[in-house]
């Protein structure tokens, strides 16, 4: 059974996933926060993604992106995957892409991960998501961030995020070399920004 964890918790995903890890899938997920009048009308749906465009504020949907920076020792990033760039320049890295419906349930946007490749200089990578488009999370509810072994599509760890507010984005979660082995940091701090590279000031004290 996956491990629930809690705000500023660090786990090993080697030992929550019973043997050693190398092919992981991250994937993030987020609702539309539904108003009063919609609660009976079910499930206003999910947008992951679209931050070449989207929605906007159209009152169903909200337009988020997910990133992925690679960080060295000294917390200087190597690297980033985000929309514009959807694989590491060493390959190690690559984000399925922007879904900008969101149809269905499941994981709509994942970034998987070869672990055994990740560039030795690397230490760490930090994953966020944001609102290219300036909507709040205000309009968000259900966020959450999850490590799955790809290897059997077994999930690993969840942790969900209950912050609403008038933040444009979210610090999520970090997975980190410590002792040779592959940790997970659930971090959820909000941030303001429309890409990674606004995040930069937030993101760095914790890579």
């Amino acid at each position: 059974m996956a491990i629930s964890l809690q705000k500023g918790q660090k786990i090993s995903l080697s030992k929550e996933a019973g043997g050693t890890l190398t092919q992981v899938k991250l994937g993030l997920g987020w609702d539309v926060a539904q108003a009063p009048q919609d609660k009976k009308g079910g499930f206003l749906g999910k947008l992951f993604g679209g931050g070449s465009g989207g929605s906007g504020g159209s009152g169903d949907s909200i337009d988020l992106d997910a990133s992925c920076i690679m960080f060295d020792s000294n917390k200087q990033p190597v690297d980033a995957i985000w929309f514009s760039q959807l694989k590491s320049k060493d390959g190690s890295i690559v984000h399925t892409g922007d879904n900008r419906t969101g149809d269905g349930d499941g994981d709509d946007e994942v970034i998987n991960v070869d672990l055994s490749k990740v560039p030795a200089n690397v230490v760490s990578l930090v994953f966020t998501v944001n609102s290219f488009t300036g909507q709040t999370f205000e309009t968000v509810e259900n966020a959450f961030c999850r490590i799955v072994n790809a290897d059997n599509n077994t999930e690993v760890a969840r942790y969900n995020l209950s912050s609403q507010g008038t933040h444009t984005a979210m610090i999520m979660a970090k997975v980190y070399r410590h002792n040779d082995e592959w940790k997970m940091h659930a971090i959820g701090e909000t941030a303001s920004g429309r890409t990674f590279h606004d995040l930069m000031p937030t993101i760095t004290p914790h890579a």
